[in-house]
């Protein structure tokens, strides 16, 4: 199975802003962090937003920071918000359109279910804390500094 880019950004920018010790954070800054465009950013935040994960401030001094505690943020959560669909065969879909005369009968479907589960259960036990843990790296990989950081009451 292969995440999309959307859900590696979106974990990214969670990590940035778990790193970034629950004040506002700039969607400029992370862009330039990442190397990636602040429009694509802006995308992936809605879902986010939606679902809690992630809350925004606008205006002159808003931003974005974690939407709950990064330690109740799992990548399961995050998964669940940014794929859109989990079909790893065509016999996987709901939609029963497959030219396959065994998918009622074959165990094929019952093991990828399997295996599915098993990596949402692995997902499941693994927070935004957990990945941000060597703070002091990702301050330095991430180019976070003191005097970037925006306090949250300054909104």
């Amino acid at each position: 199975m292969r995440l999309t880019k959307q859900t590696n950004y979106a974990v990214r920018m969670l990590m940035y802003c778990a790193a970034n010790d629950g004040k506002l954070s700039r969607v400029p800054e992370i862009a330039k962090a990442y190397g990636v465009s602040e429009l694509f950013l802006f995308k992936i935040i809605q879902p986010l937003h939606k679902a809690g994960i992630m809350e925004t401030v606008r205006g002159r001094n808003g931003g974005v920071r974690l939407g709950r505690p990064a330690s109740e943020i799992t990548l399961f959560d995050v998964v669940c918000v940014t794929e859109e669909n989990f079909s790893m065969a065509e016999c996987f879909d709901d939609s029963n359109e497959t030219d396959c005369p065994l998918v009622d009968s074959c165990g094929f479907n019952g093991a990828l279910r399997k295996a599915l589960n098993a990596f949402f259960a692995v997902l499941a036990d693994y927070t935004i804390a957990d990945l941000v843990r060597r703070r002091g790296d990702i301050f330095k990989l991430l180019s976070i500094e003191e005097n970037e950081k925006v306090e949250s009451s300054a909104a």
